[in-house]
């Protein structure tokens, strides 16, 4: 049996329909990306978004692909940092019922993280994310969970194969990362990164090409995103030279469908038509779908197919907040 071992922010979403694009021009965010803000300005959209009755869900990109793996009945583990407030325990409350091995280290003194999510009437969604304590992850939780897992011997057969799933948003942190990518590498972990964010990818495009050179079994970038790392519009071109330094890569084209390539072998699924309500979470899902279509031996086909079904499933809901027999049935008959 495989785990796979999510590592990323604990975030707690605040959601909300704007009617028009001139909120995201007020405080300076351009559509469709992740901005890191104070406490101060996320208080200030909270107060500008009140009228508008947002919702709440969890969120963090790690976590969610690995809430939508547990669903499907994977077994999954989860580390990051919460605070010991309500909107940690708020987190920490889902991941147990879940039934997520999750290991958050709780900060005593510091705030629990939010993204606060703006969905434009297209459906596109941009990050204001007041990341708070979410940052203090601890290695030691990964290394120990890690330990624990190894010594599970499935019938005394030999160690279980383990992924860690890392979101690409943890660049924020060099030092962190990395050494959450050595210590999986040491332990003889695959490794899939998702890119996260196209202006998080341009902002430290060579660091994040020496994670992915040196650290990176199996890749994930939508078509923007890929651009970014390329430096190349075609997103096939763009596959070429993520695959290149992978084992497998993944680019998203939207709509439009995804592409895979492993070695010279090269996969492509049809997107599919779905009326877009909030596209948060695409990208997790997709992850998730075609993780889960890996770690059971499925094809690139499949796991691609996968990957665009719980996707076109999770962007007709607000937020994450998918049920799980939807989640299921995405896939059940692929």
């Amino acid at each position: 049996m495989t785990k796979i071992i999510g590592i990323g922010n604990a975030l707690t979403d605040i959601l909300v329909h704007l009617p028009q694009e001139t909120l995201l021009q007020t405080f300076q965010l351009s559509k469709g990306g992740m901005f890191h803000i104070d406490e101060q300005q996320m208080r200030a959209i909270h107060a500008a978004i009140a009228p508008l009755s947002p919702a709440r869900a969890t969120g963090g990109s790690a976590a969610n692909t690995i809430h939508a793996l547990a669903t499907l009945g994977d077994k999954v583990g989860f580390v990051g940092s919460v605070g010991d407030d309500e909107t940690g325990r708020f987190f920490a409350t889902h991941q147990q019922q879940r039934g997520i091995d999750a290991r958050l280290h709780v900060n005593k003194r510091g705030v629990s993280g939010i993204a606060t999510t703006l969905i434009t009437p297209d459906g596109e969604r941009t990050f204001a994310t007041h990341l708070g304590c979410s940052t203090a992850i601890q290695t030691t939780d990964l290394c120990r969970l890690v330990e624990e897992y190894q010594q599970e011997a499935p019938n005394g057969e030999g160690q279980p194969s383990l992924i860690l799933h890392v979101e690409g948003y943890l660049v924020q942190n060099h030092d962190l990362i990395e050494e959450a990518l050595h210590l999986a590498k040491e332990a003889g972990m695959t490794v899939s990164y998702d890119l996260a964010s196209w202006n998080i990818v341009q902002e430290d495009l060579d660091f994040v090409k020496h994670l992915v050179k040196d650290y990176v079994d199996i890749a994930f970038a939508n078509e923007e995103e890929a651009a970014a790392f390329s430096q190349q519009q075609d997103p096939q071109t763009a596959l070429q030279m993520l695959a290149a330094q992978t084992d497998i890569a993944v680019v998203k084209v939207g709509k439009r469908g995804a592409y895979a390539m492993q070695g010279e072998h090269v996969a492509f699924a049809p997107g599919l038509v779905r009326k877009a309500v909030d596209t948060t979470a695409a990208g997790d899902f997709f992850a998730a779908g075609f993780l889960h279509g890996l770690i059971h031996g499925q094809t690139l086909d499949t796991c691609l197919n996968y990957g665009n079904h719980l996707a076109g499933e999770v962007i007709q809901v607000l937020g994450t907040q998918l049920s799980d027999e939807r989640i299921r049935a995405a896939i059940a008959d692929i």
